[in-house]
């Protein structure tokens, strides 16, 4: 492995970054056909939860208990409120939702790093 990627962190911003964009297609895409901002969000957070469970737990986190999937949910539901809140806040600003849902992006992926590595994979490999 590159020296570069043992950093955790580095391979969590590669990973998530994939996952940002398939959360953010999701988003998009049902945005698009008429969804309202919420029901987006949610349905791409959905999406997200089982395509990033497996994609983070395994390659930022080196974890292959499935069993965390819960706690994982747990945590995507706390961070779809706080993305919600977020593009209600820019819906009263009459921020466009594409724009809104762009904004959102980093400051939620950095909580949920956060959460994950302190709540989450605490007790699996530290690398």
């Amino acid at each position: 492995m590159h020296p570069i990627l043992k950093n955790r962190f580095f391979r969590f911003l590669i990973i998530g970054g994939i996952n940002t964009l398939f959360g953010y297609s999701i988003f998009v895409l049902f945005i698009f056909i008429g969804l309202h901002y919420a029901l987006a969000s949610f349905l791409a957070l959905f999406a997200g939860v089982l395509f990033n469970f497996k994609t983070m737990g395994r390659f930022v986190f080196q974890s292959k208990n499935n069993l965390l999937i819960f706690k994982f949910a747990s945590i995507y539901l706390m961070i779809y409120l706080i993305n919600v809140g977020f593009l209600k806040f820019m819906a009263t600003l009459y921020i466009n939702m594409y724009l809104a849902g762009a904004l959102v992006v980093f400051p939620v992926a950095i909580l949920s790093f956060t959460l994950q590595k302190k709540f989450m994979f605490r007790t699996e490999n530290t690398k």
